[in-house]
């Protein structure tokens, strides 16, 4: 039975990923700085904070003795300031990187002998279309998903042919985090839901996203033998909202 590893796994995309990975007759384990609510049976669940090396390590070998590989990894910790740029503070600024981008490179590191075992295996980064286009109020978490595409591109080269990085850019999906993140002002609406309507009807597919919609695209990144070709890509997934210029 595969292997994988999920980051950031107790709710949203995560949650989501980790369920549909089960469904689909993989091991799972579940990492989370948060303890995760009552893990579907065959989750191994585990409280790491991702940006810790010393965490890191430890849980990679508590992985590397129940299971002695991997077959996926699926960096998707992150947090998120909702700042201007001149009052995000250096710490503020240093923990959304820490976690975000540091996390993926300290778990991928640790990772990597057991992705070796697997003979073929995947990591698929969750970066975000904030990589690719971004707005007001948020600079600190898109340079860190800037900087995790980046990542992708060097990880595929360095790691080919047997471990393939890519990467997820999701758009905005109905998470806790876009909830909050919709207090920056980017949206008209003066409830949430009001401003959920009216950030829907900017993309072609006219809905919000749903975490199983990246989960979806994480387990076909993850897949040899329906995108065992592809390497080093960010695949978007926004409902089409980046596709339309913003003069129209």
């Amino acid at each position: 039975m595969p292997v994988v590893l999920v980051t950031g796994a107790a709710g949203g995309i995560g949650r989501a990923t980790v369920e549909l990975f089960r469904r689909e007759g993989w091991d799972v384990v579940a990492w989370d700085v948060q303890p995760h609510p009552e893990p579907p049976p065959g989750v191994r669940a585990m409280q790491v904070d991702v940006s810790q090396p010393d965490q890191v390590e430890a849980a990679m070998g508590e992985v590397a003795r129940a299971f002695g590989r991997l077959d996926a990894l699926v960096n998707n910790a992150a947090v998120q300031i909702t700042k201007p740029f001149e009052a995000t503070t250096p710490e503020e600024w240093d923990r959304v990187q820490a976690v975000n981008l540091k996390g993926a490179y300290l778990v991928s590191r640790a990772a990597y002998p057991l992705l070796r075992a697997a003979g073929r295996a995947s990591v698929v980064h969750v970066a975000s279309v904030h990589a690719l286009a971004t707005s007001a109020h948020i600079a600190a978490y898109a340079a860190s998903k800037g900087g995790l595409l980046a990542l992708t591109r060097a990880m595929a080269i360095e790691w080919a042919p047997d471990i393939r990085v890519n990467a997820v850019l999701p758009g905005a999906v109905d998470t806790a985090m876009l909830r909050a993140g919709l207090s920056r002002g980017h949206v008209q609406g003066e409830t949430v839901e009001q401003r959920l309507k009216a950030l829907a009807e900017r993309t072609v597919a006219r809905r919000i996203g749903r975490p199983e919609d990246i989960a979806q695209a994480i387990l076909f990144l993850c897949d040899w033998e329906r995108a065992g070709f592809i390497y080093g890509h960010g695949l978007v997934v926004d409902g089409g909202a980046t596709i339309r210029l913003s003069t129209e």
